[in-house]
């Protein structure tokens, strides 16, 4: 009995035409391995021969299990896979290839001689790409070879891609540990540059709170000695955060160090040899035309700088744009003081007014920066002055360090957490006045 092969439908010719068409005019394949697995013998000799001929690499291969072992090598970037097969169907290879653990993507095209939907749903579910039926036209095959090509040459460089994206990644992680390293080693160097944070002297005693906001911060506190009776206090934010505000701050905080009394800024030699504190408002404007002259930056800072004469308790200062410093008596109460200036870096023609306060034994001072007051609560509103007053009144039983640690305490609880938005510092100055003999 003679077998006729049942009519292509007009469509399914009218595609295959286009697709040998397209293959004519397409450029030179490119070299993809390629698993042939087909019982049929036939069948494989007659596909590999024209994958060779197209210059590919044919793997030939009769047995699904067999394949699948073959599929475990990455240089096997296509398979032509036979629908119906001893043993495994397909489909059910397909499903075992997409099982595997590649790092590429093979392309898998299903030979068979079934059209109905049913059977091509099936096949994509299965993780099919494209479709051959039988018996294979040479011209299509090369098509969809073709166009299976270019989706593992899209894939191939999407994983070097990858690949260089997790090399760049790998190398900006170490970058950023060193910079890291750097800042740790920074934080550590502008902690050494703080003064002890507890000094007793002879008729008082000063503390001091630095909490970088970062790594690093703007803000500096300290105070140096001038003569027996007189000592000098400073508090000071550079505008902006980080490694160069940093530098600023510790730049001026060496201005004003008590290593070297005659390198010190607010400090003059008298001709008998010692040391006298210069005009508060005459210190700030020498900073101030150091600032635009010399460093030449866009960055200004808030200042505080005082004198405290231990004999009668007089603290003369300078307020250039720093908070105004908050004064708790003896008896419980407190008030603002401080005549405010500009700060210092924003206009060479700025002046600055000098202030003074009397304090009684027992009396304390803080100096702050306005990383206390503007402090945000969780539903955004800020500590202010009265809220740090408060705080005051409400340790009063502290003294020194214990004192600060418990208005850092304060604040964490104001604010929910113990990561500030900005740098907070703070001189304490609490004064017990001189011991007069009976």
């Amino acid at each position: 009995m003679i077998q006729v092969e049942p009519k292509m439908p007009t469509s399914r010719r009218r595609e295959r035409s286009m697709l040998s068409e397209l293959a004519a005019t397409r450029v030179p394949d490119r070299a993809e391995h390629v698993l042939v697995l087909d019982d049929s013998l036939a069948q494989r000799s007659m596909m590999c021969a024209l994958l060779r001929k197209w210059g590919h690499t044919a793997v030939p291969c009769d047995c699904p299990d067999v394949a699948l072992r073959l599929m475990e090598d990455p240089a096997i970037t296509m398979v032509l896979s036979d629908w119906m097969m001893p043993g495994m169907t397909g489909p059910e290879f397909c499903r075992q290839v997409r099982a595997m653990v590649r790092t590429d993507y093979p392309y898998l095209i299903l030979l068979t001689s079934k059209s109905d939907a049913a059977a091509l749903t099936e096949g994509l579910e299965a993780g099919a790409d494209d479709f051959l039926t039988k018996p294979v036209n040479p011209p299509e095959l090369r098509a969809r070879l073709q166009a299976g090509a270019r989706v593992v040459a899209m894939q191939r460089e999407a994983v070097n891609n990858n690949r260089n994206l997790r090399t760049a990644l790998a190398e900006i992680q170490s970058l950023y540990d060193a910079i890291d390293n750097d800042l740790n080693e920074a934080r550590w160097l502008q902690q050494s540059l703080l003064r002890e944070p507890y000094r007793p002297f002879a008729a008082a005693d000063v503390s001091l709170m630095l909490k970088a906001a970062g790594h690093v911060g703007g803000d500096m506190v300290g105070y140096f000695p001038v003569s027996a009776h007189v000592a000098g206090l400073f508090a000071l934010d550079v505008s902006g955060h980080g490694v160069t505000s940093a530098m600023i701050a510790a730049r001026i905080a060496g201005m004003l160090s008590d290593k070297s009394p005659d390198q010190n800024i607010a400090i003059m030699r008298r001709d008998d040899g010692s040391f006298a504190a210069l005009p508060p408002d005459m210190a700030a404007w020498r900073l101030n035309a150091l600032m635009l002259q010399e460093l030449q930056t866009d960055r200004y800072f808030t200042l505080f700088l005082g004198f405290l004469n231990m004999k009668t308790g007089i603290v003369r200062f300078v307020q250039a744009g720093h908070p105004h410093p908050i004064v708790l008596r003896v008896d419980g109460t407190t008030e603002l003081v401080g005549i405010p200036s500009m700060p210092v870096g924003l206009l060479a023609e700025a002046s600055y007014t000098c202030a003074e306060v009397k304090l009684s034994p027992g009396d304390r001072m803080l100096i702050y920066s306005d990383g206390l007051t503007e402090c945000p609560a969780p539903d955004g509103t800020a500590l202010e002055e009265e809220g740090l007053a408060r705080m005051m009144q409400a340790n009063v039983a502290l003294k020194g360090r214990a004192y600060l640690a418990a208005l850092e305490d304060g604040l964490s609880a104001f604010t929910g957490t113990d990561d500030f938005p900005d740098d907070v510092s703070a001189v304490l100055l609490e004064y017990r006045g001189i011991s007069r003999p009976a």
